[in-house]
């Protein structure tokens, strides 16, 4: 499996707790709420509301103000520290109530996504190592500086959140992240405390041998069993609450590269008409013609950056007709050819 399920990028259905961070640190820094949530259809009294709900739009959209605003690169890092395990609400009680490390990790990598996490979150170990894996949602693309400042960003709020539940000695042994060095490098280990590599094929932190053994600090099993059960409906909630450019995207996943889908075909598959469906995507601000040429491009990265199958085979595979044109779409998606992405 060489990608993640996208999540739906609509839909207002999160908290708005990173954002809130995100914006916390441009203030410190003088720059307005108001800049920060340019674009996003929030303004700052709407962070403070309970009723407030954000979509990974609303997300990444003020990302990439951060980006271009903040006059500190390590922003992300700053803000990820903000994210403490009360930020995380029902989520945030099922981890610090958690009867073991074991009961902990199932939970994290079972319902990370009914937070809105900016990384979907994998895990493995081999008796003396633990790694958890991350694939970053915003974005496929590692030379994106949107996939820079989510991997940054949920580093640093892991930490934090570890450390709440688990004791301020938790600690990560090793990083190593798929994009290249940045200029603020240095701040990773005033931050995250522990050797970081660059250009690497994944993203995944290791922990120290320490961190391994220790359990969280408040475990209670009957709370842990009710919060659990809350973040499973949620997901199972979401899943049924998802738009209809979610639905196209992930059955065009699904289908590619076996079968190359027009609209008629999926709208006969979801069971309406291609003139409802084609209203009912622009009203999600999208087009059928749009999700498959971000689906094209997302699994085309992932492809280029973990298979070693030629720009033929990968143009085969997304339905074009021949390598030239998918040359084109590439380079107009991304700024390079396919050759010169893999090589960099």
């Amino acid at each position: 499996m060489v990608h993640c399920q996208p999540p739906d990028l609509e839909s207002r259905v999160y908290t708005p707790q990173r954002i809130i961070a995100v914006v916390g640190v441009l203030s410190e820094d003088g720059i307005a709420a108001s800049e920060a949530l340019a674009g996003s259809g929030l303004d700052e009294q709407a962070l403070h509301l309970q009723e407030t709900r954000v979509s990974y739009r609303q997300i990444a959209t003020v990302f990439r103000n951060a980006l271009r605003l903040a006059p500190d690169p390590a922003i992300a890092l700053r803000a990820g520290t903000r994210m403490h395990v009360t930020a995380f609400g029902i989520y945030g009680y099922a981890l610090l109530s958690s009867p073991t490390r074991a009961d902990a990790i199932d939970f994290t990598v079972k319902n990370s996504r009914a937070m809105g996490p900016v990384t979907d979150i994998g895990y493995t170990q081999d008796g003396v190592t633990e790694t958890y894996s991350f694939e970053v949602l915003l974005t496929p693309d590692p030379a994106d500086a949107l996939y820079r400042f989510s991997i940054e960003f949920t580093f640093a709020a892991h930490l934090t959140v570890s450390r709440d539940v688990y004791g301020e000695l938790y600690g990560y042994s090793a990083i190593r992240v798929a994009y290249p060095m940045p200029a603020h490098a240095d701040a990773y280990r005033e931050v995250l405390h522990c050797p970081v590599q660059f250009d690497q094929p994944v993203n995944e932190l290791q922990l120290d041998i320490a961190a391994i053994h220790r359990i969280p600090r408040l475990p209670d099993s009957v709370t842990h069993a009710i919060t659990r059960e809350m973040c499973q409906q949620f997901l199972r909630d979401l899943v049924q609450s998802d738009g209809v450019a979610s639905t196209v995207r992930r059955v065009l996943i699904e289908q590619l590269p076996w079968r190359f889908p027009n609209i008629d075909s999926i709208a006969r598959e979801l069971a309406m008409h291609p003139r409802t469906l084609r209203r009912k995507l622009e009203a999600e601000s999208t087009s059928y013609r749009d999700l498959l040429a971000d689906v094209r491009r997302g699994l085309a990265i992932e492809y280029l950056r973990k298979t070693r199958m030629s720009t033929e085979e990968i143009s085969s595979r997304l339905g074009y007709s021949d390598a030239a044109n998918f040359r084109h779409a590439f380079l107009r998606w991304t700024g390079k050819t396919p050759h010169e992405y893999r090589r960099r």
